[in-house]
């Protein structure tokens, strides 16, 4: 998909250098996926309790199989 996105400058310098992405373009995908992960962690805290805990990806994926 094409998208024109005005992108704060400074946000994208501190990002580029907390995570080494070097274009908006990935910074952009970056972020989408770590939205997704996170909604999705905090969706499995709602089902599994309230506590914060830190779940890895294997973690997540065997809790969508108990889903099932």
């Amino acid at each position: 998909m094409r998208a024109t996105v005005d992108i704060d400058d400074k946000l994208f310098e501190e990002a580029k250098k907390l995570t080494s992405v070097k274009t908006k373009k990935e910074l952009i995908n970056l972020s989408l996926k770590e939205l997704i992960r996170r909604k999705k962690v905090e969706h499995l805290l709602s089902l599994y309790g309230t506590s914060p805990i830190d779940l890895t990806l294997k973690d997540v994926e065997r809790f969508r199989e108990d889903e099932r």
